[in-house]
């Protein structure tokens, strides 16, 4: 008859059953699996585009309070930005901002306060390669050598390693530390490319210490050690000299 099924329509539709009812359970879990999975997965990417909007209008009102140099509104804002969004670049970028204008207003301890959180929580290494290079420039003006130093150990991404070698050179320098500092400036001068302003700028601290980085074609760091040396010998070449 039309309305029934021939045997073979039947066969099938009981294999499907038997099917079903074997591996239906399973089949229903798995999707459920997934489509909450595809489902988490595109609420993350909302609520991660959804942060990033609103980290970028604070931001923007961070630096609009900057600008007008209310102390109060610059910590409310900046702990607000802390507290809601910490965890973006925003807030690093704000961190940057606000210990900038702390230290311009004199208030070091807030910048240092600042560039402390960004250097502790920022996920983005420049950011934080950034912070410790000001920080340390801020200890070392405080006098602070030790923690100035401290700031400048560890891995830095390579293209903030000869900024980090230069600083590090200054704060020998005012220690008195002449053959450390000396170290630490040909580290700098050998790491920065040729031609750069910056490089220059080592180079005349160099001079000022005596060494003339391009003297020679001999690595610039082992001439260090040379000259070192070699000054350490004509020191005791003088003292033998006055015993005579």
């Amino acid at each position: 008859m039309a309305n029934h099924l021939d045997l073979e329509e039947q066969e099938q539709l009981d294999q499907l059953k038997h099917f079903w009812k074997q591996y239906g359970n399973a089949i229903t879990w798995a999707l459920i699996v997934f489509l909450g999975a595809f489902g988490g997965w595109n609420f993350y990417q909302y609520w991660q585009r959804s942060q990033a909007a609103q980290a970028s209008a604070m931001y923007d009102e961070m630096t609009r309070v900057v600008k007008s140099n209310d102390a109060a509104k610059i910590d409310r804002v900046f702990a607000d930005m802390k507290d809601k969004f910490g965890a973006t670049t925003f807030a690093q970028q704000a961190g940057l901002l606000v210990a900038k204008q702390y230290y311009s207003a004199g208030n070091v301890d807030a910048a240092k306060l600042a560039l402390t959180w960004v250097a502790d929580k920022s996920s983005d290494p420049g950011y934080q390669a950034i912070a410790k290079l000001r920080l340390a420039g801020v200890l070392m003006e405080s006098k602070a050598f030790d923690d100035a130093l401290k700031q400048l150990s560890g891995n830095f991404p390579a293209d903030f390693e000869a900024l980090v070698a230069d600083r590090k050179g200054d704060i020998y320098v005012l220690q008195g530390k002449k053959a450390e500092a000396l170290v630490e400036y040909a580290k700098s001068f050998k790491r920065f490319d040729e031609g750069t302003q910056y490089r220059r700028l080592v180079e005349v601290k160099m001079n000022a210490l005596g060494v003339d980085p391009q003297s020679t074609s001999q690595n610039p760091v082992d001439r260090v050690a040379v000259n070192g040396a070699s000054s350490g010998l004509s020191a005791d070449g003088a003292a033998s000299e006055g015993k005579k």
